[in-house]
C-alpha cells in the first residue's frame, strides 16, 4: 500500500458538478481547501462594506435627530432667557411676528376709523411685579403671597395688580372706546418697565387669568392675537411722551391738588381738536411725579380709587363728544 500510494497519488481536484456550481464563487475567493476529494469553498454573505455603511447612516440619522432635538429645546427657552424690562427692537418684533398667541384674548368690535381727536389714558406705578415662588414665576399680590413678601422685606400692602386690572377693564368697557376716540392705553409698572395696551383688545375679566396675561407679556415681551401678527400688548421703550400726538394737553389727577374741578365743565372748556392725555395713578396710595404734566387736576373732595376717576373721566368725555 506504500509503494501504490507513493507511485499513485491521490489527486484532490473537484467535479464537474461542484465547478458548475460554484465557479462564480471559485472566482471571487480562490482560497479552498480539500477535504476527502472535495473542495469547499468559502464565501462570506453579507459583505463588510454595507454593513459598515448601514451602522453610519443609522449613526447619521440618530446625530441628526439630536440636533432637531436640541435646536427645538433652545427656541423654547429663548423667550423665557429675556431680562424682564427690556422692550425689544422694532427689527426684532418683526422678525418674530406671530411666534407668540395667547388663547382666550379676542378683539374687540369698536370703529377705529374716526380722526377726531381722541384720548389717551397713562397708567403711572402699577404694582407689576414677578418674582420666582417655589419653582415658578408669578405675579406678586397682596393675597397670595404675603408670607414671601415679609421674608423679602417687603409690605403686602404695596403689591396690589387688582388696582390695574379694575383701571383697565373701567377704560376698555367705556362707551368712547367703542365708539372710537380712545387712541391708545399706556401702562408704567412701578419698576419703569412700559408696555402699551391697544384698544380693542378685550381683556379677561377674571383676576387669575389677568395675572396669567402679564405674567406672560413680562417674559415673552408681547402678546398677540389669535391667527394674527398684530401685538394687543407689548413691551415699549421710555420715555412714554415720545408716543404722544404732537397737539396733545396732558393733565394728572391727584387727591392733594388745590385746584378741585368738576370733570365735565372742565374737559367741555378743552378745544374739540385737542387731543387729551390722562394720567392715573394705579398703586394703592402715593402721588403720581410726573415733569411732562401741564396740569394737576382734584376731582373730588374724597380720595377716588383708580376705576372711579377713570370712571368720571369717560362719562365727562362722553357727555362732551354726544356718545350715548
Amino acid at each position: 500500500m506504500d509503494g501504490i500510494k507513493g507511485k499513485y497519488p491521490l489527486k484532490q481536484t473537484p467535479s464537474p458538478s461542484t465547478k458548475a456550481s460554484h465557479g462564480k464563487a471559485a472566482n471571487l475567493n480562490p482560497h479552498h481547501f480539500p477535504v476527502f476529494g472535495v473542495t469547499v469553498f468559502f464565501s462570506p454573505l453579507h459583505p463588510k462594506g454595507k454593513k459598515r455603511k448601514t451602522r453610519e447612516e443609522k449613526y447619521d440619522r440618530e446625530e441628526d435627530e439630536e440636533v432637531e432635538v436640541e435646536e427645538k429645546e433652545s427656541a423654547k427657552r429663548g423667550f423665557i432667557e429675556k431680562p424682564q424690562g427690556e422692550a425689544p427692537d422694532e427689527e426684532e418684533e418683526e422678525k418674530e411676528s406671530g411666534a407668540h398667541e395667547l388663547v382666550g384674548i379676542p378683539i374687540a368690535p369698536s370703529d377705529q376709523n374716526t380722526k377726531k381727536a381722541g384720548v389717551i389714558f397713562v397708567l403711572e406705578k402699577a404694582s407689576l411685579e414677578v418674582a420666582k415662588v417655589g419653582k415658578s414665576f408669578q405675579l406678586l399680590n397682596s393675597d397670595d403671597h404675603a408670607n414671601f413678601l415679609r421674608k423679602n422685606k417687603k409690605n403686602p400692602a404695596d403689591y396690589r395688580p387688582d388696582i390695574a386690572h379694575q383701571a383697565l377693564l373701567a377704560i376698555l368697557d367705556s362707551p368712547i372706546n367703542k365708539a372710537g376716540r380712545l387712541q391708545a392705553v399706556y401702562v408704567k409698572t412701578e419698576k419703569g418697565v412700559l408696555f402699551e395696551v391697544k384698544p380693542h383688545v378685550r381683556i379677561p375679566r377674571t383676576y387669575k387669568r389677568f395675572s396669567g396675561i402679564i405674567l406672560q407679556l413680562l417674559q415673552q415681551h408681547k402678546i398677540t392675537a389669535v391667527g394674527k401678527r398684530e401685538s394687543l400688548l407689548r413691551l415699549i421703550k421710555n420715555p412714554v411722551t415720545q408716543y404722544f400726538p404732537v397737539n396733545s394737553r396732558k393733565i394728572g389727577f391727584s387727591y392733594s391738588s388745590e385746584k378741585l374741578v368738576k370733570m365735565s365743565k372742565y374737559v367741555d372748556a378743552v378745544g374739540d381738536d385737542v387731543n387729551l392725555v390722562f394720567m392715573v395713578g394705579a398703586m394703592a396710595h402715593g402721588k403720581i411725579e410726573t415733569e411732562y404734566v401741564d396740569d394737576f387736576i382734584a376731582i373730588s373732595g374724597y380720595p377716588l380709587s383708580a376705576a372711579m376717576c377713570i370712571a368720571r373721566i369717560t362719562e365727562a368725555l362722553a357727555e362732551k363728544w354726544n356718545i350715548l
